[in-house]
């Protein structure tokens, strides 16, 4: 899901679970604007809905499917500009849990992640999808990608199925690898920066803090690390200066003092998956069970300040969010919930 002041773009599947319906729908009311629809047949542990966020960039919004299928489509409209199928243009093989990671504009381009032994990453024309450069590598994973100045290098940092690696922006040639040092990672949370360095977190290595050398290649040694924190899907933030993460509960890490713990907020509320969304001063945190936690992220303990129960149809919520202005949009799986979040609910 992603939304403008105006827009929300939501995917879905028809009742046959043959096709991936994307819809659009009015930010204020709710009512459906346009909609796409096109055949993505396939099974898929978790459901075979699409993973990936719908990107908005400027008067296109792109659509990626989880069996492969791009769509860059007018935003106004609904109308498909161009498309393309990822894995059968770049002969990639389709994840078990389908492609995840979301497209992202870096450099003037479309970035996507085929995970085809050939095109690995490739760079696409936004506005023709015509490929401007692709490079080799592994399987994909799941996590999405992030565009980051790291040691001087403007790179694309993310995983492949085994390793953590960075691209160079222009051209996608890789600039470094690192595996960790107990295999098997699903590698599903996204990469978080924080100052000059990067956040990491996975199931089977905990969180780790690494930096970078003057090349822009990683330091393999972390500067820190935090065991404990070891999310199999939910990704971390970063807010004033610290790292807030949940596996089963919440962590608050310091990053100057090698991801030293800073208190820990045990609350059953989070004993499955969560999303954290960061804003000055707070962490805002929605919940499996429908609910949203805002939590003070200057406080010396974990200090709640305020909850809503904003899902009450026994759905469980996995989609991240979509934030726009004073507005929340939280998706379960039978409804869609606009939050202001200076009023109330309206579904």
């Amino acid at each position: 899901m992603a939304a403008t002041r105006e827009l929300v773009i939501v995917a879905d599947r028809d009742f046959a679970d043959r096709h991936d319906v994307w819809r659009c729908l009015d930010a204020e009311l709710g009512l459906e604007l346009w909609s796409v629809t096109y055949p993505a047949e396939g099974q898929l542990d978790y459901g075979n809905s699409p993973r990936a966020t719908p990107l908005i960039h400027g008067d296109y919004v792109y659509l990626q499917g989880a069996f492969g299928h791009l769509h860059c489509v007018e935003l106004a409209s609904g109308e498909i500009v161009w498309q393309r199928d990822l894995l059968a243009d770049f002969e990639a093989e389709l994840p078990i849990w389908g492609l995840c990671g979301s497209p992202l504009i870096a450099g003037g381009d479309l970035i996507v992640n085929p995970g085809g032994p050939a095109a690995f990453l490739a760079a696409l024309d936004p506005g023709t999808g015509e490929i401007g450069w692709s490079t080799p590598g592994r399987i994909a994973a799941y996590a999405s990608f992030i565009e980051a100045t790291l040691g001087g290098q403007r790179q694309l940092v993310g995983y492949d199925k085994v390793s953590l690696g960075g691209w160079d922006v222009e051209t996608g040639r890789r600039l470094w690898e690192l595996k960790p040092a107990i295999p098997g990672d699903f590698n599903v949370p996204t990469p978080v920066v924080i100052g000059k360095d990067l956040v990491i977190t996975t199931e089977n290595n905990g969180t780790r803090l690494y930096g970078f050398n003057e090349d822009g290649t990683i330091v393999p040694e972390p500067k820190g690390r935090f065991d404990r924190l070891a999310a199999d899907s939910s990704t971390a933030v970063v807010v004033n200066d610290r790292v807030f993460g949940v596996w089963n509960d919440l962590y608050c890490l310091a990053p100057d003092e090698e991801l030293e713990l800073l208190w820990r907020g045990r609350d059953r509320r989070f004993r499955d998956y969560a999303s954290l969304i960061a804003a000055p001063g707070r962490v805002l945190i929605t919940t499996t069970g429908g609910e949203l936690i805002l939590v003070d992220s200057e406080s010396d303990a974990y200090n709640v300040v305020g909850s809503m129960q904003v899902v009450s149809d026994d759905a469980e919520v996995h989609s991240h969010p979509a934030l726009a202005g004073t507005r929340l949009y939280v998706r379960s799986a039978s409804s869609i919930i606009c939050v202001n979040l200076e009023g109330e609910a309206s579904r």
